[in-house]
């Protein structure tokens, strides 16, 4: 940690002894230099155990643009997928629905005219789990739009299931076998996965999450989300699990293709400036999220030429591409309790703290 992070060391001190969140990991780089990576508070309070650099997190929603969109990315250009394809011409089953004409941009953008969520773990947990992927196709298949497509801007767990499926049926392998093998591994990062819950994987070295009323159980290397948990592990929408230190290694490669600083077979510069330039008057990048015009969460100092995203169990990452600033903030917030939710207030406060703190050190 540079000199300079001090009051942002004494603002992430403050934050775990309010309890605002357990315990969490922030990781800071400016220029692909890194300028700050430290770990405070608790992994796991249950039995006391602290959070570390190498703590694993259940990322949740970061699995849209670290997993899920890299993928769509990857079939774009193999010449598999175009953004304008439209689901009626992907998947079969859609051809005579409402959500035919939908297209990959409309999904990754999040205008498709979907809902935002629906409690689908609430049907597909009383049923057996070799049955639950079609039954979910069937309820993504029946459920109306609430708009027609391209006319509203809704952030939608339900669009990037349906990419999982599209991905899946393209690629003619599951998402977490295909990102790993086409993203991950080539890039090195061996803490960046999905965790199949059929599969056996002890509960050593992950932030716990919440004490879940309806699992009966504090969940620790398990998903969080319940969606995706009744899904085994492995969603479009959330199920990926990471470290700070292997996000930012995604995230800095992709800065550095964009900026033209770096050439790698897994991403070309063309299809991630695609992907990460905002288009005039839409609200979010494909696949990541934007700086609001009021109240966002990065706060005051990101440029307009930003993107970032939040997961709901407490983590986030905004990536300035005009300042090339990454800040990584990955926390425990859930754990014990969804209920705490002043996380929200306290990342527009880290964040101008950290870019003060850069500007004052000359950055």
């Amino acid at each position: 940690m540079t000199a300079a992070m001090k009051p942002v060391d004494d603002l992430m001190k403050q934050a775990v002894a309010d309890r605002i969140f357990p315990g969490g990991v922030l990781h800071v780089s400016r220029d692909l230099n890194i300028q700050m990576f430290k770990a405070y508070g608790r992994a796991d309070m249950s039995v006391g155990r602290k959070m570390t650099r190498e703590t694993v997190f259940d990322l949740a929603s970061l699995t849209k643009p670290l997993a899920t969109t890299p993928a769509v990315m990857k079939l774009i250009q193999t010449g598999k997928l175009k953004l304008d394809d439209t689901l009626g011409r992907i998947l079969l089953p859609f051809g005579k629905t409402d959500k035919a004409a939908i297209t990959i941009r409309q999904l990754l953008a999040h205008d498709s005219g979907l809902p935002d969520y629906r409690p689908y773990f609430e049907t597909l947990r009383n049923i057996t789990h070799e049955n639950r992927q079609e039954k979910l196709r069937r309820l993504l298949l029946e459920e109306p739009l609430l708009q027609p497509p391209g006319r509203q801007t809704l952030y939608s767990d339900l669009g990037f299931m349906i990419l999982a499926w599209v991905i899946e049926s393209v690629a003619r392998q599951r998402l977490d076998r295909f990102v790993s093998e086409t993203i991950f591994m080539p890039l090195g990062l061996k803490n960046l996965y999905f965790i199949d819950l059929a599969a056996d994987r002890r509960a050593a070295g992950y932030a716990a999450t919440e004490r879940c009323p309806w699992r009966g159980m504090l969940l620790k290397g398990a998903v969080h989300d319940d969606n995706a948990f009744v899904m085994g592990g492995i969603a479009g929408h959330a199920g990926l699990f990471g470290t700070a230190r292997d996000v930012y290694g995604l995230l800095a490669t992709l800065l550095a293709v964009y900026q033209g600083r770096q050439k790698t077979s897994v991403f070309r510069p063309a299809v991630v400036r695609t992907f990460l330039n905002r288009s005039p008057n839409a609200e979010r990048a494909l696949g990541f999220d934007a700086p609001s015009a009021t109240g966002a969460s990065c706060g005051r100092y990101f440029s307009k030429k930003s993107v970032g995203h939040l997961g709901f169990t407490g983590t986030s990452f905004w990536m300035d591409l005009e300042r090339s600033v990454i800040i990584i903030l990955l926390t425990n917030r859930v754990h014990p309790s969804r209920d705490n939710i002043r996380i929200r207030a306290f990342r527009p406060v880290l964040h101008d703290a950290v870019m003060k703190c850069m500007a004052d050190s000359g950055g």
